[in-house]
C-alpha cells in the first residue's frame, strides 16, 4: 500500500479446500482463484484507520519523521544541511527542498533530535551548529519553541541552553543567550513550515510513550477488526485475507521500544475466526527492521530506508517469517506467506532481494510444505519479471504486483472510461508480462477501485470496479486482493463498497 497521510500507507481467489488444489504443479486449478482482502489494522497506517486514534498525543504535530523547514527572518533565507550533510548548517537558501529539510526523531513531546538529508545528525561543534554525526547523542537535542499556539515564529534551543541564531547567511551558532521580542531584527527566530508528517505504527507508539500507547493500540485491536467482520468476508464470497503485520510481532508480548505487546494475540484471534468462517489467511510481512522503503507503513521512524544494507536486518526478517511460519503452520488457515511488502527500488537491490527471498522461502519450508510463498516485485525502476529465475526454482511460488490508478501524474488527467480502458488494455498486459505457464503463479496482492477522477457517478465506480475484478479474477493465476476492508475514506474500504451496491462479487 502506498504511503498516504491517513494517511503509508496497498482480493485474492483462494480455494476454500486445500484438496482441490494441485499442489504438485503448484498451481490451483483453473477455476479457482484466491479473492481476498487487505486487513489493514495491524498495522496502523495501512488501513488509513481512524484518524482520530492520534488525538490525544502531546504536540501530536511533531511525531517521528515530522518534516520541518526553518526559515530566517534575518537573512530572509532557509537553514540547510551544507552537502545535504557532513559538514556545517547554514542559512543561505532561497528555496527549500531535500537539504533544507530536517527529519524530527521525538525523544519526548517537547525535546527532539533533528536528522538531515545524508542521515547525520544536527549537532554543536561547540557553539557552531554542524551536521557530522551518524550516531544520535544526547548532546544533539533539541526544542522547538513557539512564538504562541497559532504562530509559525519559532525559536530553536540547543542542548547547551542556548538558541540558535543565524548570524549571517553561512554562520548558524548556537550562542543566543538573551532573546526578546519577536521581530524580524532577531536572528533567533524562524518561521517554520511542516512539509510533512508520518503516521504509522512508529509515530502512534512514540508518540503516546510507553505508558499510554499499549493502552491506545489495545483498545485499537480489540476494536477495530473483530469476529463479525470474518463472517461478512466469509458470507459475501471471498475466501481469504491478506495481513499485514510488522517484524516487531515476533517479540510479542514484549517487543523493542517503542512498540507494544499484543498485536500476536490479535494474529492469533484472526486464525481462529478464519478457521470458523472457512478462509485463508496470507501472512504479509509489511514492516521489517530498518524499512525497506521508507513509508511510515514499513516502520520507518523519519523515512530512511535501511533494510538490507547489512547482513543482520536481513537476519532477522528471516527469523521473524520462520516465527511466524511454525507458528501457524499447523492452521488449515494459512495458505500463504509474503516475505516482504513493497521493497523499494533502488535501495533495495535485487542481488539483496534476492538473498533474502532464498533465506525467507528456506524458512517458510522448514516448517510448511503447502504454503505458498509470495514475493513482492519491487517498486521503482525494476525489471517485472527480475523475479523469474529465482521463483522457478522454488515450489509453490507466487510473484506479487500491486496497482492503483493512483500516485503517478499520468492518472492526473484521465477521464473515467480512460481509466477503464487503462485497466483492459494496460493492466492485462502488465499482468501478461509476468504471467508464464510454468513459472511462479501472479497475485494482484493491493488494487482499490478509487482514482483521480472528480465528480464520477456511482454508475462509473461501479464500472471501473468490475473492469478491475474481471481483468484480475482472469488473468491473475494466484488471484487478487482488495485494499482493503475497513477506510475512513469510502472507496478504499471493500465493506463500504459491498454494502453500498460499488462492488458486487
Amino acid at each position: 500500500m502506498r504511503s498516504c497521510v491517513n494517511l503509508k500507507t496497498w482480493i485474492l481467489q483462494l480455494l476454500t479446500l486445500f484438496s482441490v488444489v494441485s499442489l504438485s504443479h503448484g498451481r490451483p486449478t483453473a477455476q479457482f482463484r484466491v479473492k481476498a482482502v487487505n486487513l489493514g489494522g495491524w498495522l496502523v497506517t495501512e488501513g488509513w484507520i481512524k484518524p482520530s486514534l492520534f488525538d490525544g498525543i502531546p504536540n501530536k504535530d511533531f511525531l517521528d519523521g515530522t518534516a520541518l523547514q526553518f526559515k530566517s527572518v534575518t537573512t530572509g533565507k532557509y537553514l540547510c544541511a551544507e552537502s545535504g550533510g557532513g559538514t556545517i548548517i547554514v542559512a543561505n537558501r532561497t528555496s527549500a527542498s531535500g537539504w533544507e529539510t530536517f527529519r524530527l526523531w521525538r525523544l519526548d513531546e517537547n525535546t527532539f533530535r533533528f536528522r538531515v538529508f545524508n542521515k547525520q545528525f544536527v549537532g554543536l561543534d561547540g557553539v557552531k551548529v554542524v551536521a557530522v554525526s551518524n550516531i544520535s547523542t544526547n548532546s544533539s537535542t533539541f526544542n522547538v519553541v513557539k512564538e504562541s499556539a497559532n504562530s509559525n515564529r519559532v525559536r530553536i534551543r540547543a542542548s547547551n541552553g542556548h538558541f540558535l541564531q543565524a548570524k549571517t547567511e553561512d554562520v548558524v551558532s548556537a550562542d543566543a543567550s538573551t532573546v526578546n521580542s519577536w521581530g524580524d531584527d532577531d536572528p533567533s527566530v524562524f518561521v517554520m513550515t511542516i512539509a510533512g508528517m508520518m503516521e504509522g505504527d512508529f509515530q502512534l507508539t512514540n508518540g503516546f510513550g510507553p505508558t499510554k500507547a499499549p493502552q491506545v493500540m489495545k483498545e485499537h485491536w480489540n476494536t477495530f477488526i473483530v469476529e463479525d467482520d470474518f463472517r461478512f468476508i466469509s458470507s459475501n464470497l471471498l475466501t481469504a485475507v491478506r495481513i499485514p503485520v510488522g517484524w516487531w510481532i515476533a517479540s510479542d508480548p514484549n517487543p523493542p521500544p517503542p512498540y507494544v505487546g499484543g498485536s500476536l494475540q490479535a494474529l492469533d484471534n484472526a486464525f481462529l475466526w478464519s478457521e470458523k468462517f472457512g478462509l485463508k489467511i496470507i501472512l504479509d510481512l509489511h514492516a521489517v527492521p530498518g524499512s525497506q522503503n521508507g513509508f511510515e507503513h514499513s516502520g520507518s521512524r523519519d523515512g530512511s530506508q535501511e533494510w538490507g544494507k547489512s547482513d543482520e536486518t536481513i537476519q532477522q526478517t528471516v527469523g521473524v517469517i520462520e516465527f511466524l511460519t511454525a507458528r501457524y503452520a499447523k492452521s488449515p488457515s494459512l495458505y500463504a506467506v509474503e516475505l516482504i511488502n513493497e521493497p523499494l527500488s533502488p535501495g533495495v537491490t535485487l542481488e539483496t532481494l534476492n538473498k533474502y527471498y532464498k533465506a525467507g522461502y528456506e524458512a517458510v519450508r522448514k516448517h510448511s510444505s503447502t504454503a505458498y510463498v509470495v514475493l513482492s516485485n519491487r517498486l521503482g525502476p525494476a525489471d517485472p519479471t527480475e523475479l523469474f529465475p529465482l521463483a522457478k526454482g522454488f515450489e509453490l511460488s507466487v510473484i506479487d504486483v500491486h496497482y492503483y490508478n493512483l500516485f503517478q501524474d499520468v492518472f492526473d488527467a484521465m477521464t473515467v472510461q480512460q481509466n477503464i480502458d487503462f485497466i483492459y488494455n494496460n493492466r492485462s498486459s502488465q499482468l501478461a508480462t509476468v504471467t508464464t505457464s510454468k513459472g511462479p503463479l501472479t497475485f494482484v496482492g493491493e488494487w482499490v477501485a478509487e482514482w483521480k477522477v472528480k465528480g464520477a457517478a456511482e454508475e462509473d465506480y461501479q464500472r471501473f470496479g468490475r473492469a478491475q475484478l474481471d481483468v484480475y479474477g482472469r488473468l491473475a493465476t494466484f488471484g487478487w486482493a482488495y485494499w482493503g476492508f475497513k477506510n475512513v475514506n469510502n472507496h478504499w474500504s471493500l465493506e463500504w463498497m459491498i454494502k453500498n451496491g460499488y462492488i458486487k462479487l
